[in-house]
């Protein structure tokens, strides 16, 4: 919007300082975005192509521009949701090329593509995989490049007692040798959304559904939207950590301790209350691996995804992507494992 004609803020000066800030902000995240999709070329490491301080500016940027918006993000179809990534570089440049996402960065015909799509990531960017900077850096620079049809919600490995352990502080690091660093990246995750609500129906998170949802007296919105930020590793139990953690279980009927020894698992019955209760259709979440890349639960009220395929390079799972039409349809893209001399490109189903 521009500024009112006399108003200070509207000076000259002050117009051009904004306009330049902008040009830059647009002007490094195209950089960044552009030395991440020639990783691999020679010379082209992220250690040697981005510092830490092109980073510590759009980790900043992507900050404000997730504070902004609400703990839960309401969405409206069409929509693509992504399920866990862990590190998997290779396959999250894969997904965007099967839906088209990853041309319009590079093919100018494609520049408005994210206007007219929204994009919704359910969490579990880090860990397990190889290249986890590279993969949290292009998502961040998405969001910030793409504001507001790009959504990155926060998974059990974008807390602090998780990604110390598994791979993704040792890589800062031994690439860096910055723990300040490994810092900004927290920063960023304390900041992310648990929840998305797609068209009003449809409930996304990483986790599952917490015993808290079923005794409050409270909307839907407005009980995910009291859970404050910056939110740190959230305590056991509580909302924020059920949401992160839980996962669901056939042989649960309503609540119980989970096996993880973190939060609790749940049963049919409590998905079939909780839609009933909140009026919704659905409910998506990740967190699990499964054989096909998404899995149904309760009667197709719950669905699983999961988008890294060959998972850790030990399981020979296949990687799955949800898409959601402007009439609320679910369609799931797969993406087989590829293995060398493989050439599968995936399929709908």
């Amino acid at each position: 919007m521009a500024p009112k004609s006399g108003s200070k803020s509207g000076s000259p000066s002050t117009q051009s300082s904004k306009s330049e800030k902008t040009a830059k902000l647009g002007s490094n995240v195209d950089a960044l975005l552009e030395r991440l999709m020639n990783i691999g070329k020679p010379g082209t490491g992220i250690g040697t192509s981005i510092s830490e301080r092109d980073q510590a500016k759009v980790l900043h940027d992507c900050k404000d521009i997730l504070m902004s918006q609400p703990m839960c993000v309401e969405l409206e179809p069409p929509l693509c949701i992504c399920g866990d990534i862990h590190g998997q570089f290779s396959d999250l440049m894969r997904i965007f090329n099967k839906i088209s996402f990853f041309f319009m960065l590079v093919i100018p015909k494609y520049t408005k593509f994210p206007n007219e799509t929204n994009y919704l990531f359910l969490g579990d960017y880090v860990d397990r995989g190889r290249m986890n900077l590279e993969t949290i850096l292009y998502l961040v620079c998405c969001k910030v490049k793409y504001p507001q049809t790009f959504f990155l919600l926060r998974g059990n490995h974008e807390t602090s007692i998780v990604n110390r352990i598994y791979g993704f502080y040792e890589e800062i690091v031994r690439r860096y040798q910055s723990p300040r660093l490994y810092q900004l990246y927290q920063e960023v995750f304390d900041c992310m959304p648990l929840t998305a609500l797609v068209g009003g129906r449809i409930l996304c998170m990483h986790g599952g559904l917490s015993p808290e949802m079923w005794g409050t007296t409270m909307p839907l919105t407005k009980l995910l939207n009291s859970i404050h930020r910056p939110l740190q590793d959230p305590p056991n139990p509580s909302l924020p950590l059920d949401l992160l953690w839980a996962d669901p279980d056939l042989d649960t009927r309503g609540y119980r301790t989970s096996v993880r020894g973190v939060s609790c698992t749940f049963g049919e019955m409590v998905v079939n209350k909780l839609t009933e209760k909140f009026d919704i259709d659905m409910i998506v979440r990740a967190h699990q691996v499964v054989q096909d890349g998404y899995e149904f639960f309760a009667n197709r009220k719950l669905v699983t995804i999961f988008s890294a395929p060959h998972y850790c390079g030990q399981f020979d799972n296949a990687a799955a992507v949800m898409t959601v039409s402007e009439s609320l349809e679910c369609s799931f893209k797969i993406f087989r494992p590829k293995f060398p001399r493989e050439q599968d490109a995936g399929h709908e189903v």
